[in-house]
């Protein structure tokens, strides 16, 4: 018997296991207590699902079986089915676009019976399957233009269905796929690009686009002066400089503006607009000056556990899912939220070792993209809850409430964990 559990448990890496346990044991008591109120019966509602803490328990038991069901699986299933699986995703992404049920806003969800699930969540699983398997063919030659468009694509495409669902946050996280890109020879001029163009459009939001302008025309000028010498040798060194200073000109006088005026939703303005501090509105401000006030009161060591008075008021919307950070913020205060952000970033540490160590192309781009997609939803999670990021929806992994980001996190964690612990069984 003991023999035959050494076998069914070897090669996994416990530190993740570890890892992936405590942030789903501090999800659980934090969206307990976001909903906990004074005299609630807290049996009763687990045993009739009257509180997203009962549902949430449901979905982790869901969950574990479904790592346990990955956990039994041969890897080799992985990496046959995987652009079989991309295209069973891309088509319950079209299926939403037509059947599809809207909630708060979004056009996301699928409902089957009385259960409901975003795929979005879960065609991220599908493209990081499908990206390992493109960059690991023998086929592929990624420093050639084709095979980085193709590569490109596997990941745009959901992105932009998810889009046309009104689920502009959750298409973000699919840009994450750059990142293991970049790692397995992208460029590094084209992540700079993009960048410069994050910057740029900030600049033009907060600056007046004509003293952006001189700005621009001061440092071609000086550019251009400082390098007479070699624009002497090479006329086209000139004519790179004037391109450049041409597009960052219409960028800032012609395409930020019509895309904040007839791209852009109003509603999407506003919130881009209430994060560089431009909105004065009271109720397009509310979520989240609440969510920065709950974190500030926490001070260095927290309020205590069940004593935060933002989240025992209700004062902050979301505060289950998209400000799950709040409650951690209020309750354990400065300190904790610090701890509490070092389990991610051993996790991420950890993931990334795990990457490096294998041996096999589709492996080490699959874990690359699950730390990806990790990073990608902690960075804009957490700076949406104090103010440095739009609102748009982004749940902390394995903490905020929600069946599908929970099972969707487990899978993407377990299928890396299956295919590493292969690798470990080969080597022994």
């Amino acid at each position: 018997m003991n023999n035959s559990n050494a076998k069914l448990t070897q090669g996994i890496d416990w530190p993740i296991v570890g890892l992936y346990m405590a942030l789903v044991i501090i999800g659980l008591l934090s969206i307990f207590a976001a909903e906990y109120r004074d005299g609630d019966n807290v049996w009763q509602n687990i045993i009739h699902l009257e509180k997203n803490y009962a549902r949430q328990l449901m979905w982790l038991g869901v969950s574990a079986v479904l790592a346990t069901g990955i956990w039994l699986t041969d890897s080799k299933f992985f990496t046959a089915t995987a652009n079989l699986v991309y295209a069973l995703g891309i088509l319950l992404l079209l299926l939403v676009l037509a059947v599809g049920t809207g909630v708060k806003g979004s056009h996301s969800w699928l409902g089957v019976g009385m259960f409901r699930f975003q795929p979005a969540e879960l065609t991220k699983i599908c493209a990081n399957l499908a990206l390992a398997k493109y960059l690991s063919s023998t086929e592929t030659n990624f420093t050639k233009l084709r095979s980085r468009l193709i590569a490109a694509a596997i990941a745009l495409v959901p992105a932009a269905i998810i889009i046309l669902q009104n689920e502009t946050g959750l298409a973000l996280v699919y840009f994450s796929f750059f990142l293991v890109m970049y790692r397995e020879g992208l460029p590094g001029v084209l992540l700079v690009i993009a960048f410069s163009g994050i910057v740029l459009v900030l600049s033009a939001l907060l600056v007046d686009k004509y003293i952006l302008l001189g700005i621009f025309t001061v440092i071609a000028l000086l550019v251009i002066y400082f390098s007479r010498r070699e624009i002497k040798r090479r006329k086209s060194r000139l004519l790179l400089i004037v391109g450049i200073w041409a597009f960052c000109a219409a960028f800032v006088v012609f395409i930020v503006p019509y895309a904040f005026t007839k791209v852009l939703k109003d509603y999407q303005v506003k919130r881009i607009e209430v994060m560089l501090g431009k909105e004065n509105d009271p109720k397009a401000t509310y979520n989240t000056r609440q969510s920065m006030i709950a974190i500030g009161s926490g001070g260095f060591w927290g309020k205590g556990y069940l004593k935060g008075t933002q989240t025992r008021y209700d004062f902050v919307p979301e505060q289950s899912t998209d400000f799950i950070f709040c409650t951690i913020g209020e309750d354990f205060g400065f300190f904790g939220a610090m701890v509490f952000l070092g389990i991610y970033v051993a996790l991420l540490f950890r993931i990334i070792h795990v990457a490096e160590r294998q041996r096999s192309t589709f492996t080490r781009v699959y874990a690359y993209g699950v730390a990806s997609i990790i990073f990608f939803h902690l960075a804009i999670n957490i700076a949406m809850t104090i103010g440095l990021a739009p609102v748009i929806g982004i749940p902390l992994p394995l903490v905020s409430y929600g069946g599908s980001s929970l099972m969707g996190f487990t899978i993407l964690i377990f299928i890396m964990l299956r295919l590493d612990a292969d690798r470990q069984m080969v080597l022994r």
